[in-house]
């Protein structure tokens, strides 16, 4: 669980932390690069659930896009878990290009931004996976989900650790004041 800074959207919990789950001792690092690409997928398959439900409404295919989006195992398996086709532009910094998209058509090099979009390729990505096994797979995430959220909302310290005993303050006599010394009379020389 990738929560380094807390989980966002939809589960806001600023206290959650990144969490390991699923470890053995077969694990290595090919299996945390893959756990950093499945959470990319799962958050936002988890995100559009939230949206479609709240908005009433059912996605057909999904447009991606920035650096992420230029890897096609991701894309693939984004597609897999959404159920829906996932589409990468022919360019992925569609930030910069909708800049030139809009000088572009202000210098009439197109008419509009029909015309403009119209110049786009996109590589489509379809689901392969069956829905059944996608919604185990997303079952397992929403499992660690919890487990997570479980861990950041405990306030009971109840986790069967040893607990710091605190110690009682108790009141200490001060300390005895120094006895003054009489001033010696001054003697007389005789």
């Amino acid at each position: 669980m990738p929560a380094l800074v807390g989980l966002g959207a939809p589960n806001w919990e600023p206290k959650a932390r990144g969490t390991l789950v699923g470890l053995t001792r077969g694990t290595n690092r090919a299996h945390f690069a893959r756990a950093a690409l499945e959470a990319m997928a799962y958050g936002t398959a988890e995100m559009l659930a939230v949206m479609a439900k709240r908005g009433k409404v059912k996605f057909e295919s999904l447009r991606v896009d920035g650096g992420a989006s230029a890897n096609n195992w991701l894309l693939q398996f984004q597609s897999d878990v959404l159920g829906i086709p996932v589409e990468r532009p022919d360019m992925i910094e569609t930030t910069a290009l909708g800049a030139a998209g809009l000088a572009g058509i202000a210098g009439g090099v197109w008419n509009d931004a029909a015309e403009f979009i119209g110049t786009r390729q996109f590589t489509r990505f379809t689901p392969t996976m069956s829905s059944e096994a996608a919604d185990e797979l997303k079952a397992g995430w929403e499992r660690a989900v919890r487990a997570t959220l479980s861990w950041a909302r405990d306030k009971s310290g109840s986790t069967g650790a040893r607990k710091k005993v605190k110690k009682k303050k108790t009141a200490s006599p001060a300390p005895a004041k120094p006895a003054k010394k009489k001033a010696a009379s001054p003697r007389r020389a005789k």
